[in-house]
């Protein structure tokens, strides 16, 4: 794991000086070791994090002949496989690393290297004599890459803030996505709040080009391409067929996935997704945040199951005064907001266990690819009311949504629409039309509009997979997974995810919603695998993943005053309707309406906005 940046240019030649200022801003993911890659177009920059091939692993890597080469942030858990495959086939290595194993396949399937990688990745390989940049995404979105294209001169790294150190970077808010972020609680769209900032989507390769369209007109092309995308194909088959293939998925990735010549822990949760991943791997440490509030608290749940499998757990009790002295530092290494109370709860567990070990195990995935949301029961508690007539119920659905939202009006809103026209993921914070009338800027990207080529890509599948795939590319990636990265790599601590894997996928891929879901519980194949190896019943216990009391906290008055002075701010009044904001806070404080993560989320937006642009004006 490590932190990857650098630039190519038709004008002026690269200088190392800038480009060590780039990889000095996100150092904190690589704190091993540094290197450089200079040429007169192409400048590559590395921060390394030790994890494999401690002493020989440095990057930049070179092939033999050093037509190519590679800076690269990941881990490829068959690399050892590739290795053998490729010198049957004549390439010599000089490392022990995965990287080298990347780059030999470059050079022998080209740009389709990617199809024979297993793990996370975003990379990108320069060829010297082509003068072409390739860059590449692992198809889970689990390691992130950015690019910014300006005039002459493309910039690309792991993380938006590398860019801030570039001279040919203009630092400007991208206002439209604004509307979009309040109903996600993330940033969606495909250009980040960094105006010209693109993220590479999960599963493409971008190409860059020198392009001359005459004698004196030379210019970077770039060509962005997917090269994989989930795909379903549910089947009918015995419950214990299911369960026996997902267990076998699992031991096999469970097993890849403690590759390292570091120590591996976990992160431990008191749910299924992690509690399986520890019976399975059993690693000597694991770690475990909680709070006052029995409510809220896993880590006795952790401990019972640590106890019983004899390992060792860590945990903290965090206070209201650390989660939100803690914020701004946050904010500032996810580089773009996030209104997900539980990213914060993430820091904290990361910050313990990196003081231990360099390698974590965390369970991101289950849910998305094994059904394992409360809202994914509606395919089945659900199925008596749709034998109501189509128009009947959109009648009941358009008086509905004239109501402030609550629980039995939020179903009637729901069940009286096709899936496409609201669902947009599994947290949506506010409905569309009330996140349009809140923020100034009438340019918004609509909401519903990001989700459409999703829906449009899956038509031909059961409405189940298709709030899967909406739920993995808009809130598993942007959300969970943007902030175990941040959180982990902040502390130069790397986080992997057993069950974002081609084999578990395999079978995921396979069930049926049956296998998912009935009106008792989620997640019934996982969960009767899982219960062969769990020592307790954290099979049959939901998921609470690291909750937060936010909803208490911000009732008191002195978290309800520093949020009421942001809502009162100049940028406040620059961005939203103040009134409406203000109103928000007033019925959350009151009592009238539990809105708590509609204030959250702008609360998060202002302070992400000081952070990156408010100080640039005072």
């Amino acid at each position: 794991m490590c932190g990857i940046a650098g630039y190519v240019t038709t004008g002026c030649k690269p200088e190392q000086a800038v480009l060590k200022k780039m990889t000095d801003r996100i150092a904190h993911r690589g704190p091993d070791g540094e290197g450089f890659y200079l040429d007169d177009m192409c400048a590559l920059g590395h921060r390394r994090l030790a994890i494999i091939d401690l002493k020989g692993g440095d990057q930049p890597i070179y092939s033999a002949d050093r037509r190519y080469v590679i800076v690269y942030n990941g881990e490829i858990y068959n690399y050892r496989e590739l290795r053998k495959e490729l010198a049957a086939g004549g390439a010599s290595f000089y490392t022990q690393s995965d990287t080298e194993a990347i780059l030999a396949g470059f050079e022998r399937w080209g740009a389709d290297v990617v199809h024979h990688l297993r793990g996370m990745y975003a990379f990108a390989i320069w060829d010297t004599h082509s003068q072409t940049l390739m860059m590449a995404r692992d198809p889970w979105g689990i390691k992130p890459l950015y690019y910014y294209c300006s005039g002459d001169t493309l910039i690309f790294a792991s993380e938006i803030k590398a860019f801030l150190d570039h001279p040919a970077f203009h630092k400007e808010f991208n206002e439209a996505s604004l509307a979009a972020y309040l109903c996600f609680n993330s940033v969606p769209t495909e250009e980040t709040f960094f105006k010209g900032v693109m993220r590479v989507q999960p599963g493409h390769r971008v190409t860059i080009r020198r392009t001359c369209d005459g004698p004196e007109k030379v210019r970077l092309s770039v060509e962005d391409e997917c090269f994989k995308a989930l795909t379903f194909d549910e089947r009918d088959m015995p419950l214990d067929e299911a369960s026996d293939m997902i267990a076998k998925a699992m031991a096999e990735s469970v097993h890849y996935h403690q590759i390292a010549d570091v120590e591996v822990g976990s992160f431990l949760s008191s749910g299924i997704d992690s509690s399986y991943l520890v019976s399975l791997a059993r690693p000597d440490k694991t770690y475990t945040v909680g709070y006052d509030d029995e409510r809220y608290d896993e880590i006795r749940y952790a401990r019972d199951l640590t106890e019983k499998l004899g390992i060792t757990n860590r945990s903290r009790t965090i206070d209201k005064e650390e989660y939100f002295k803690a914020l701004p530092n946050i904010l500032y290494h996810m580089d773009e907001p996030l209104a997900d109370p539980a990213a914060i709860a993430l820091y904290f567990v990361a910050q313990i266990a990196s003081e231990d070990v360099k390698v974590v195990m965390s369970g991101e995935g289950a849910d998305e690819l094994f059904g394992g949301y409360n809202s994914y029961q509606e395919e089945i508690s659900g199925r008596s009311y749709m034998k109501i007539p189509y128009p009947l119920r959109r009648i009941a659905s358009g008086i509905a949504g004239l109501f402030p939202e609550a629980r039995g009006l939020n179903f009637i809103y729901r069940r009286g629409r096709h899936l496409r026209d609201y669902h947009i993921g599994l947290g949506r914070v506010f409905r569309d039309k009330e996140a349009l009338s809140l923020v100034n800027s009438r340019e918004q990207v609509i909401p519903t509009d990001l989700v459409k080529p999703f829906y449009d890509a899956h038509s031909n599948d059961s409405t189940m997979v298709q709030r899967q795939v909406i739920d993995f590319y808009f809130w598993l990636v942007n959300d969970f997974l943007f902030a175990v990265d941040r959180n982990t790599m902040m502390f130069g601590l790397e986080a992997r995810t057993p069950y974002l894997d081609d084999a578990v996928f395999a079978a995921a891929r396979c069930l049926s919603t049956a296998h998912k879901v009935n009106a008792q519980t989620t997640k019934i194949a996982l969960r009767t695998a899982a219960r062969t190896v769990i020592p307790n019943e954290s099979y049959k216990k939901k998921k609470l993943g690291f909750p937060v009391p936010l909803r208490e906290w911000m009732r008191e008055e002195k978290v309800d005053a520093a949020i009421e002075k942001a809502f009162r701010s100049e940028a406040a009044g620059r961005f939203f309707k103040q009134k409406k904001i203000l109103k928000l806070l007033n019925q959350h404080k009151t009592g009238k309406k539990d809105c708590y993560k509609k204030v959250w989320a702008v609360y998060i937006f202002l302070l992400w906005y000081e952070e990156f642009f408010g100080k640039d004006e005072s």
